[in-house]
């Protein structure tokens, strides 16, 4: 393999998107971490473990809310798109065929990564099943997709609005019942609405007695974790992904697509552009992700006030950081500041599908009964120092790996597994 410079490892490639696709590989594990050390609850309900104070635990969270959350998937969808058009308009012809296949393929991963490797959070599956609608967008103008992409984000914006809307008033009909105590009769809505509420509030307000025995089954052996982890996974693929993740990826595949049509996305556009595409990225999504926090600690971090997928302004926020890191990172690229920085982002991009699973190995080694158990021990904050040395581990393997062989092991193998024995001369 030719070995290349710092800023641009790979000269073949197009910089920008290894370094941007490496840049949120890393920031989704800010969030996940939180799924694979802690108790299920907690990525949706920060009361489980915290109190509001100038407490470590607190800072923590504030902060990853305020500059991750949701961020890095939007930006890592984003990218998954322009992927996906990229392989299709490639100089290449490439029949539908390869194209489903290299999607059932990522199928596979992602059912591997969701069950196998014990983590239900998996977002392949996702993606292969949004991949499928994408091909149909395929010969699309930039503004084409760029309206459908816009259309999706208002429709799910009113429809988180619609959720919350709905759980707020069953949430306080399940205070009327709980006031009542039987002395005066309620009528049957307000019965019906308060039985919503606490079907939804059961697995995200567990008792102690329920928290233990969930770390007591992911802690003992691989095969107690498997089998809580299987319920889990199922309950995502059926219910979560159908009405929230599809469209939540969906969307910002359209956009990464737009942004891949009119050049974006590969550098093309001035350097002013970029720069006016960080600070009002930035601006906006600091703004309205300030907003929610100031709110949802104004109500005690009530789970209707937190829930991502319950504030209307969620897409946007997160879109508008998705936008700001877009910026910052071209803008960086293209001058060549912080030079080493960006290589090693552009070599963790470039084993993005390897990287991603082993996150998931890893952790499941650390926190699950396959290895140490570690689930539930290691406070919030303390679960960051997991990250740092996570991070650390696959800036350098990245690098060690690429400068040896071309391919990542999962993308050598996804792509073995695509083309057939045609690979060797792709």
């Amino acid at each position: 393999m030719t070995q290349a410079s710092e800023c641009v490892p790979a000269p073949k490639r197009i910089a920008s998107l290894d370094v941007l696709r490496g840049f949120a590989l890393l920031g989704i594990l800010l969030l996940n971490i939180l799924a694979f050390g802690m108790h299920s609850a907690v990525l949706l309900n920060p009361q489980v473990d915290l109190s509001i104070g100038w407490n470590v635990d607190f800072v923590t969270w504030f902060g990853v809310e305020l500059l991750a959350e949701g961020a890095m998937r939007c930006l890592f969808s984003m990218l998954f798109g322009a992927g996906m058009l990229l392989f299709l308009d490639g100089s290449r012809a490439r029949p539908g065929r390869l194209f489903f296949k290299r999607l059932g393929w990522l199928l596979v991963f992602g059912v591997v990564d969701a069950y196998v490797l014990l983590w239900n959070g998996d977002i392949l599956v996702t993606y292969a099943i949004a991949g499928v609608l994408i091909y149909f967008f395929r010969k699309r103008s930039a503004l084409t997709l760029f309206l459908c992409s816009v259309c999706l984000i208002l429709l799910m914006s009113g429809f988180y609005g619609l959720l919350r809307f709905a759980l707020e008033k069953a949430h306080q009909s399940a205070e009327i019942v709980a006031q009542d105590e039987g002395l005066e009769p309620v009528s049957a809505t307000i019965q019906q609405e308060a039985r919503l509420w606490t079907d939804f509030a059961s697995d995200l307000e567990p008792s102690a007695t329920e928290m233990e025995e969930e770390f007591r089954l992911r802690r003992t052996s691989y095969f107690s974790a498997f089998a809580w982890n299987a319920k889990r996974s199922n309950e995502i693929i059926l219910m979560v992904i159908p009405l929230f993740l599809l469209w939540d990826v969906l969307a910002m595949m359209l956009l990464g697509m737009a942004l891949w049509r009119s050049g974006v996305l590969q550098g093309q556009k001035s350097r002013r552009f970029y720069l006016v595409l960080m600070v009002c990225g930035f601006v906006i999504g600091l703004g309205v992700n300030g907003l929610e926090l100031v709110r949802a600690v104004e109500y005690e971090l009530e789970i209707v006030k937190v829930f991502p997928f319950f504030q209307s302004t969620y897409q946007f926020g997160r879109l508008g950081m998705a936008m700001g890191y877009l910026g910052l990172l071209i803008v960086l690229v293209r001058s060549s500041v912080l030079c080493r920085v960006t290589g090693r982002l552009a070599y963790v991009g470039r084993m993005a599908l390897t990287n991603y699973l082993m996150q998931s190995l890893i952790c499941a080694i650390a926190f699950s009964g396959l290895g140490f158990g570690l689930v539930g021990y290691l406070d919030r904050s303390e679960l960051y120092l997991v990250v740092l040395l996570l991070w650390s581990f696959q800036l350098w393997f990245s690098q060690f790996w690429l400068k040896r062989w071309k391919h990542g092991p999962f993308e050598w193998l996804w792509r073995r597994l695509t083309y057939g024995a045609s690979f060797k001369t792709r």
